[in-house]
Formats: C-alpha cells, sequence, structure tokens
C-alpha cells in the first residue's frame, strides 16, 4: 500500500477514487506512566512511555485505514491526515483518515 500526505503519487496516474478512509486508536496511560511524565514536565525533558504510545497508536491507526483501503480494493492512500487528541486526563486518540485510490 502506498501511502502518502500529498494529494498525488509522483509517477503514478490516478485511475480511481474510491472514497475517504480512516482508522483510529485510543490507548490508556497507566498512573505510573503519568506520574513519571509529570515529575518530567517540573523538571523538563522528555517522556519516552507517552512517545512510545503515540508512536503505537499512530501505527495502528495508519493500519486500519490502510486495511480498510485495501478492502475497497485500493492500492494507495492520498491526502493522509493524522490527529492527535486527549481524552480526559490519562486516555490517548490518534486518527488518521486520506482517499483510497487507485494507481497505475
Amino acid at each position: 500500500m502506498i501511502t502518502s500526505t500529498t494529494p498525488s503519487i509522483e509517477g503514478k496516474k490516478i485511475t480511481k477514487h474510491l472514497g475517504i478512509v480512516s482508522g483510529e486508536a485510543i490507548l490508556g496511560a497507566n498512573i505510573f506512566r503519568d506520574m513519571f511524565a509529570s515529575i518530567r514536565d517540573v523538571v523538563g525533558g522528555r517522556s519516552a512511555a507517552y512517545e512510545n504510545e503515540l508512536k503505537k497508536a499512530k501505527e495502528i491507526a495508519l493500519s486500519e485505514m490502510a486495511a480498510e483501503a485495501e478492502g475497497l480494493g485500493a492500492n494507495a492512500i492520498v491526502g493522509i491526515d493524522l490527529d492527535y487528541e486527549t481524552i480526559g486526563q490519562s486516555m490517548l486518540m490518534v486518527s488518521a483518515s486520506g482517499t483510497a485510490i487507485v494507481v497505475e
């Protein structure tokens, strides 16, 4: 599956637009990660635990989106947009959306 944030793929001709596809992932962070992240916020530094959770959520969202596109018969997705949100105090959400297409 070819994926791109751009509206087209250089060197490829779009032969069919199949519609919008999306994928979502919501992951919870645990109390210990939250506590250590709060400490890092006070003293500075990066929170590797949250970075890993965001990376995992992004991979899940992109994988779900690609599976939906494949189910429609697409071999590429263009115009991909990733959105990140927090839900409550300890839930992380990543959503991915794009346009499923067929390219030659």
